[in-house]
């Protein structure tokens, strides 16, 4: 039986079995690496440069941009560097440091998003008290927490997934590190503590899915008793794009973390992480600027 311990390196699953395939793979990640940074990277400089965008909308979706920077860095590179050098091999190290940065930054966008539906809220049910519920000292408050929040649960996740004995192999059918694969190698009664871990993420991000679904259901009975057509279209003009990175975020990381296993299979798994890691931080600034003039 092998243990967490006595490995030193993980096989990756290849994007395709053939080099011209790889290099296909390799190409198509390199567009999408650098058309992503860009993209986000231009509505950070946005954000912070132009003193019309210091708002807390804005704010967020600052953090927003950033987070998704992290996202597309953690396993785009690495999985690039494969499909060039045609290996499949990556160090303890180098297979600790996504799942643990990935588990982050995917955890703290959905608190930012989640916090943007409240910033939504109260912008169209309560505006004359959007000042005093979103000032300065509030919205750093929350940011904070979002952050936090995120470390935290990406820490106690990294730590109790690589506490795991294995039994086996080191082969993980995917094209990154992440924890699902990780619990197919360790035995069946050994990752208790990571689905208790799991339960208890499920029921915060129920909570905080209900949340959304009760401010956007405010929402929409308040801008459509606006009386103005223009008003009621620009209501909802900022809160379409919001609702697309919403729903994108949410469709793809709960198919990917709770699909059945009856229907998981390597390619659909892989298929999957490409969906939820890769494409919204490579779609989301073009749905921000959707619609939006003053980006």
């Amino acid at each position: 039986m092998s243990n967490i311990s006595s490995i030193t390196h993980f096989l990756l699953l290849p994007f395709a079995g053939t080099w011209e395939l790889q290099l296909w793979h390799f190409w198509l990640f390199l567009g999408i690496s650098l058309a992503a940074p860009v993209g986000n990277s231009l509505i950070i400089t946005s954000t912070t440069c132009d003193q019309h965008l210091h708002t807390p909308r804005y704010f967020f979706l600052l953090n927003l941009s950033l987070l998704d920077l992290g996202c597309i860095s953690t396993p785009v590179p690495t999985s690039m560097a494969n499909s060039l050098r045609d290996t499949r091999d990556i160090s303890y190290t180098a297979c600790a440091a996504p799942i643990f940065f990935l588990h982050f930054f995917l955890v703290a966008e959905f608190y930012f998003l989640t916090i943007m539906s409240y910033d939504r809220y109260v912008a169209i049910c309560m505006p004359l008290h959007y000042g005093s519920l979103l000032g300065s000292r509030a919205c750093v408050h929350m940011a904070a927490a979002a952050w936090g929040a995120g470390f935290l649960t990406a820490l106690l996740h990294t730590a109790n997934t690589f506490s795991l004995p294995l039994c086996r192999g080191n082969a993980v059918e995917q094209f990154f590190c992440e924890i699902p694969q990780f619990l197919k190698l360790s035995r069946s009664h050994s990752y208790l503590r990571e689905v208790g871990l799991f339960v208890i993420a499920v029921c915060v991000t129920f909570g905080c899915f209900v949340f959304i679904v009760g401010s956007y259901v405010q929402i929409f009975r308040a801008v459509l008793r606006i009386p103005s057509e223009q008003r009621c279209h620009k209501a909802f003009s900022t809160c379409l794009p919001h609702l697309a990175m919403l729903s994108l975020f949410v469709s793809t990381s709960a198919f990917a973390y709770l699909k059945p296993p009856t229907i998981s299979s390597p390619p659909l798994d892989l298929v999957v992480s490409v969906l939820y890691s890769v494409v919204p931080p490579a779609v989301n600034p073009l749905i921000c600027s959707l619609r939006n003039q003053e980006l």
